[in-house]
């Protein structure tokens, strides 16, 4: 099977694409597959190193203040179809698909007008722009709630498949990521904390509250945090102002690139609550606090995350609620609660949907076939 993915800007798009990529290579392993991203974002770091092709095509949102970016974002609206087209058309397809971000729109567009089979995967509760403007041009629609499914209104195919989850997670227990990571043997309690690829400003001060608060004063304590690549230079600056990068149980990185390992290593993550990131500690049995972010569409993060609270899988902190005393107790209750840890795992656990990549596959393949006969 030829494969064209398209989707970038954020790990959120990027993630389920190289996701469902491998799911396919693990089926079909004589496939080829290569992406079709922008030039700024980051799938130029991220889709390079697991070995695949990219493509460039740019485009990006309308701003809703007067911007001189406006013209260039129109410029290219103009422009990235007949783009889309010749890539489409130099790389020859049996399918295209979509997991979300700006650049899915014309890539998505072209190849239908093309007659190539197109499919959307949506992994959050209110779809995006991109899965809003393309409900009626792509062939199948697959989401990650069933919710999602009565706010499209098409004629398409529209199915619940779950999140695509990448292969390496659940392929190493806590033990063996410890090692790969160097952890010490004295080490009884890892903490994970990321805002997302770009980074989240309050994620940051929270996982520097906790360091200096909690995560310092605890031998035997390793706490890793991801600033994000906006971000990171200020909580860098931040965590050095503290004196915090002379404790050697305290990492403070830009991004984290093997997400599994670290995860599986963790007894706790502190986190916002996109759509992928739930999926994987889902998938790991992972006790989390959750600070989901009051900047998405629908508010979709805060319902994602109140799904994990209601289930006893999380402690939810509204942004707007956070407070240094909460955020350290919080902590401190899950650290100290051998059991609670393992029971908000449990539960996280229930709330997984782990046939979503055989699904997936399945789907595709049944669009290729049908579309060639």
């Amino acid at each position: 099977m030829r494969v064209l993915l398209t989707g970038g800007g954020t790990g959120g798009h990027i993630n389920p694409a190289l996701a469902i990529a491998e799911i396919i290579k693990s089926r079909e392993p004589d496939s080829e597959i290569a992406f079709i991203g922008t030039e700024k974002g980051l799938e130029n770091s991220l889709i390079p190193k697991e070995g695949y092709k990219l493509y460039h095509n740019n485009i990006y949102g309308i701003r809703r203040s007067l911007s001189p970016k406006n013209l260039i974002t129109a410029y290219y609206i103009l422009t990235s179809p007949s783009k889309a087209k010749k890539i489409i058309k130099k790389f020859e397809p049996d399918v295209v698909i979509g997991t979300g971000g700006y650049v899915c729109w014309p890539n998505i567009k072209a190849a239908a007008k093309l007659g190539i089979p197109t499919a959307l995967h949506e992994s959050n509760a209110t779809p995006g722009l991109a899965v809003r403007k393309l409900q009626n041009t792509a062939d199948l629609i697959m989401t990650n709630f069933e919710s999602t499914i009565g706010m499209l209104n098409t004629d398409k195919k529209v199915i619940r498949v779950g999140n695509p989850l990448r292969l390496a997670y659940n392929s190493v227990d806590k033990a063996e990521a410890r090692r790969r990571l160097g952890i010490p043997d004295d080490i009884k309690f890892v903490i994970l904390s990321f805002g997302g690829s770009l980074g989240a400003e309050k994620i940051n001060e929270a996982a520097i509250d906790i360091m200096r608060g909690f995560s310092a004063t605890h031998e035997d304590v390793m706490h890793i945090h991801s600033g994000g690549k906006r971000f990171y230079p200020n909580a860098r600056e931040l965590f050095a102002a503290y004196g915090l990068e002379k404790n050697p149980r305290l990492d403070m990185r830009e991004y984290i690139h093997d997400m599994a390992t670290y995860m599986a290593a963790a007894d706790l993550v502190l986190c916002r609550a996109g759509a992928m990131t739930l999926t994987e500690l889902s998938a790991t049995k992972k006790a989390s606090i959750l600070i989901p972010s009051p900047n998405v569409t629908g508010n979709h993060q805060y319902k994602n995350a109140a799904e994990f609270e209601k289930a006893g899988a999380a402690v939810l902190i509204e942004e707007k609620n956070m407070n240094y005393d909460d955020t350290i107790a919080a902590v401190e209750k899950i650290y100290s609660d051998s059991s609670l840890r393992e029971n908000m795992g449990n539960a996280a656990a229930t709330l997984s949907n782990s046939d979503a990549g055989v699904r997936i596959y399945e789907e595709i393949s049944a669009l290729v076939s049908s579309k060639k006969r």
